[in-house]
């Protein structure tokens, strides 16, 4: 089984079924902002272990591929340099149990390449499952519940202030991986993968403004869209939503190696974002 201690034993707000497998992160009471972390954990159970073909060394190898490394740390860091503590709701499971980020049918596009909320293949196209193998108990146990509880934090902050900012914070690797559907535009230092109806604006200037000085941004490329609860999506402009997507080599070393002095620059422009969202509708 691939394991992973958890970075932080901050108080836990939410769980769900398979204990540890997400935990909400409590922020000010006044913060709209979720930074969300989906994608930074290596854990996988041994019992979800047992469907992915691989032997142990592959496993690894694709892990150093597919996870975004180091972004829990990442959003760990910028939380406590913000004036106003945003709140975060961190994935404690690797996204090779399921992947919250992704539809649980037809309508994901990344179906085409294995890689819906169940992945059947790997980044470089290798089977990693079955591809007969029912994804309904994985989606049950690991995506719903995650799913429920990301809307309910969502909730929460809409009641108490008014609004809901959704951060997504992801990072990509610096060379195109053979899964990316759009992998062929321009790689620049952070994407800003946005959505027309929930991203205003004023959101994306504000984080254009915060990583200004770390090389560069460009919008949905090679990365587009956001992450909205399903709940919301298109329906209530209220919730906004951004990714930051971090390009790997100015932080770490690629693929699966340890983080640089990057990450505390990155942090830094990350907690200069929070604040500057943080404060009233659209900035």
């Amino acid at each position: 089984m691939t394991t992973e201690s958890v970075p932080e034993s901050e108080p836990t707000s939410a769980s769900m079924s398979g204990a540890g497998a997400f935990s909400l992160l409590p922020g000010a009471a006044g913060s709209p902002v979720i930074l969300h972390v989906p994608h930074a954990s290596r854990a996988i159970p041994a019992a979800v272990r047992s469907g992915i073909v691989l032997d142990d060394a592959a496993l690894e190898r694709e892990l150093d591929h597919i996870t975004d490394a180091h972004t829990d740390r990442l959003a760990a860091l910028a939380a406590r340099a913000c004036s106003l503590t945003p709140w975060r709701f961190v994935n404690r499971l690797s996204r090779l149990v399921v992947d919250p980020e992704r539809f649980p049918d037809e309508r994901e596009e990344m179906l085409s390449v294995g890689m819906g909320a169940v992945y059947t293949r790997t980044t470089h196209g290798e089977r990693l499952r079955d591809p007969d193998a029912d994804p309904a108990p994985l989606v049950d146990r690991y995506f719903t519940p995650y799913a429920r509880a990301m809307t309910a934090a969502v909730e929460d902050r809409l009641a108490a202030t008014g609004r809901a900012v959704v951060v997504d914070v992801h990072s990509y690797p610096s060379r195109a991986l053979p899964y990316e559907l759009h992998g062929t535009g321009p790689r620049p230092p952070v994407c800003l993968g946005t959505d027309s109806f929930h991203t205003p604006p004023a959101l994306t200037a504000h984080a254009r403004r915060a990583f200004a000085g770390l090389g560069g941004t460009a919008v949905d490329t090679p990365f587009a869209g956001t992450y909205v609860p399903l709940r919301f999506h298109g329906r209530e402009r209220r919730v906004e939503a951004l990714m930051v997507e971090i390009r790997r080599d100015g932080y770490m070393r690629e693929p699966g190696g340890p983080p640089g002095p990057g990450l505390s620059a990155l942090a830094g422009a990350l907690a200069e974002l929070v604040d500057a969202i943080g404060g009233g509708p659209g900035g």
